[in-house]
């Protein structure tokens, strides 16, 4: 491997010492040549008429769509590079052709590639060859870059036996690169390992367990950009989806797909997907957890099926001057043959009349008519036959349902015999029923039975692919809900166990699966270290065996140690004075304390004069400080953290374990170094060893 090169910036010029036939100069002429070509490839869209293409006015709006997308993707961000990395192949191979991977395809006015989409096939030996396997690369060049300025190369010779193989000092000069702004991608960085999940194939589940600073959101990220790629015109058809744990996580993620140009992927939280009713209540932990197991969704389908009942009386139709009549036996069959049958209950109470309306139709055929399509529909919307439906089989509001579940104990009891016990009744009950849905004080848990209901009624649209990051906090009810987007599509299951904060957090990868109606899907794990310093990764590490026993700890790969400090003793102001020393350093500096300290913490900084963001604002050069309560750390990352208080942290949970994963997220937030500050004493399980 070359040594690191760096030359000054400014420009595509060198400086007088650097040979003119530097290769350098060369690459930058290539940049400078691929960004014009970029803006040809606009502008020739921009270019285009349409008026005498379309068919009509619909087709033009659709066209229309279609190009605004096509110029918003082909859009050259200035500080985000065109290509970050070449591959030169031995001849015979690809011809010994030259190849530069980046984050999109861009080719000159004949056609010919200039820059290669890091998602194609040609490009993937950039990730995965090696000196044992060179996968016939000769030459492996990666570019480092200021802003969108090119000021570096490294090349490894992988077919070259005489050159050692060597960690790349250009990947590591990136991972830790400070860190102003969202979440970026890591198109650049992407380790084997982590490509081979990436390029899994959409038709099945993966489940990617990763400890923190695996890289497993960027992982996800960037598979939704490769299944998007290689699977365009079914994904553009059937959608794509990624869930989030908060509204924080998501806008701290938002432009990590777009920077790859994929501006079509939506993305919610679980309490987006099963927004039905306003939710302006909270449920006690106990509570939340009977709500969100996965017995409730057999309660709630008895109690949808009990509005099921068999008619007792024949069915009478008059048409014209004749009367038809349906005995009360045989409507009995019709309406048991659709309880057995495994169909939504709006479906089944669809098909009912127009089950009833084909009897009478055989009765007439019988009698010598030639009944067709319209005289069926016709009977079918008969007055008398709509009585019968809506005696047999009457509509069901599923959060009236729910409504009528959660207050009135005789209906609940009825139908969670032999599920629930007697105690779990009890924690489901309203102390004070609502009079209405509107009224009600619904909880998260409930919106997500009150959508278990409306799958039961109608079914659920189901999407071609869904990313549920931060997965191992769902509830088994949860799981069912997200499984509902996607039973004709795969998913992405992304999570860490050892970072499960709530009550009901899953233990099992196996058992959240088979919840979200994937069972048996493949599990990978992943246990490189990229983004948290070793030193505080080890201090985190000490909490596993805590509360998550028998997980394997991230080994951290990088070099650079990280700082890490422990300051004693102190109020309020010594956590503005230890924020303070981090905003010296470069890049976001979060400061991360248990919710009930953020209050006091605010306080303490305005009174300092520091300004603050809350979680998810973006970070800029002059505002570099975030707030964070710990509740709302997960998923998120800053160059610098600050921790105040650990033992508060572990106090404002409901139990020790949840308190000590709390603790294990708020500590591994840091990519650079860690500063904690207390005055309390340190939980048993961080104090210093002998």
């Amino acid at each position: 491997m070359c040594p690191f090169i760096r030359v000054p910036t400014g420009g595509s010029t060198v400086s007088a010492a650097v040979p003119t036939d530097d290769p350098l100069v060369r690459e930058r002429d290539h940049l400078a040549s691929s960004r014009a070509a970029l803006r040809a490839m606009r502008e020739e869209v921009e270019a285009l008429d349409i008026k005498d293409v379309t068919a009509n006015w619909v087709n033009s709006i659709v066209l229309e769509r279609q190009i605004e997308d096509r110029i918003k993707a082909l859009a050259d961000l200035s500080h985000t590079p065109l290509f970050f990395g070449r591959l030169d192949y031995l001849p015979p191979t690809q011809h010994g052709q030259r190849f530069y991977i980046g984050r999109r395809h861009v080719h000159d006015a004949h056609g010919d590639p200039m820059v290669i989409d890091w998602r194609a096939p040609v490009s993937q030996p950039y990730y995965q060859a090696s000196k044992k396997d060179p996968q016939d690369v000769g030459l492996r060049r990666r570019f480092g870059y200021t802003g969108g300025e090119l000021t570096a190369y490294e090349d490894e010779h992988l077919s070259d036996p005489a050159e050692l193989e060597r960690a790349s000092r250009l990947l590591q000069t990136e991972i830790e690169r400070p860190r102003v702004g969202p979440m970026r991608d890591i198109v650049a960085t992407i380790q084997p390992e982590q490509d081979e999940i990436v390029r899994s194939d959409l038709s099945g589940t993966l489940c990617v367990q990763g400890g923190p600073g695996t890289g497993k959101t960027a992982v996800g990220l960037h598979r939704v950009a490769y299944l998007l790629y290689a699977h365009r015109e079914r994904l553009a058809r059937t959608g794509t989806l990624v869930i989030g744990p908060n509204r924080s996580f998501l806008q701290y993620i938002e432009q990590v797909l777009p920077a790859l140009g994929e501006l079509e992927v939506k993305q919610a939280t679980v309490d987006d997907l099963v927004a039905h009713v306003e939710v302006r209540g909270t449920d006690e932990a106990a509570t939340a957890v009977v709500k969100g197991d996965a017995r409730m969704a057999e309660v709630l389908r008895r109690a949808v099926r009990s509005h099921v009942t068999l008619p007792s009386e024949p069915l009478m139709v008059v048409r014209g001057s004749r009367r038809w009549r349906v005995p009360a036996h045989e409507l009995e069959e019709i309406v048991t043959e659709l309880t057995e049958r495994d169909i939504r209950y709006g479906a089944a109470r669809e098909a009912l009349p127009q089950r009833i309306a084909h009897a009478v139709l055989v009765r007439m055929e019988q009698a010598g008519e030639a009944p067709d399509d319209r005289v069926q529909n016709a009977v079918a919307r008969n007055p008398a036959v709509k009585a019968v439906v809506k005696e047999c089989w009457p509509p069901v509001d599923p959060a009236k349902l729910v409504l009528r579940l959660l207050g009135d104990a005789e209906f609940l009891a009825e139908h969670a015999a032999g599920i629930l016990d007697e105690e779990e009744q009890k924690l489901l009950l309203w102390t004070k029923p609502a009079r209405s849905v509107k009224t009600a004080k619904w909880s998260a848990a409930d919106a997500v039975l009150i959508d278990e209901a409306t799958d039961l009624v109608e079914r659920t649209h189901s999407l071609g692919h869904v990313v549920l990051d931060e997965a191992q906090d769902l509830s088994p009810m949860q799981y069912r809900a997200v499984g509902r987007r996607c039973t004709t599509g795969s998913a992405t299951v992304l999570g860490d166990l050892a970072q499960g904060t709530t009550p009901w957090a899953t233990h099992s990868w196996q058992t959240a699966l088979a919840h979200l109606g994937k069972p048996g899907s493949r599990v990978e794990e992943l246990t490189a270290g990229f983004r948290v310093p070793g030193e505080v990764i080890a201090y985190a590490s000490r909490l596993l065996p805590h509360m998550a026993p028998g997980l394997a700890p991230v080994e951290s790969v990088r070099e650079n140690p990280g700082a890490f400090e422990i300051r004693a003793g102190g109020d309020a102001g010594a956590v503005v004075t230890a924020c303070v020393d981090a905003l010296g350093h470069e890049g976001s500096i979060g400061l991360i304390a248990a919710d009930a300290r953020i209050g006091v913490l605010a306080e303490a900084l305005e009174e300092a004069g520091l300004s603050y963001l809350a979680p998810g604002e973006e970070t800029t050069a002059e505002s570099r400080l975030t707030l964070v309560p710990a509740s709302l750390a997960k998923g998120l990352e800053y160059d610098y953290v600050v921790l105040d208080e650990p033992a508060a942290v572990v106090d404002g949970e409901p139990d020790e374990r949840t308190g000590l994963r709390r603790l294990y997220v708020s500590l591994t937030r840091a990519v650079s170094g860690l500063t904690i500050v207390h005055a309390a004493p340190l939980p048993e399980q961080l104090a210093p060893r002998a």
